[in-house]
């Protein structure tokens, strides 16, 4: 595994609160929560480039 990268992020404030929502609810951290929808994302863009 590569070692993580630590970066700043700007959040407005109505996303980060949706983020703690989230975070809280699927018993993940914050960055957790964003790595695995990126994650996610990231799964789903293989998918639709695999799509004839």
């Amino acid at each position: 595994m590569n070692k993580p990268i630590q970066f700043k992020l700007l959040l407005p404030v109505d996303v980060k609160k949706w983020l703690e929502q989230q975070a809280t609810k699927n018993v993940r951290s914050q960055g957790a929560e964003i790595v695995a929808r990126l994650r996610d994302e990231m799964e789903r863009d293989k998918t639709e480039i695999a799509k004839p």
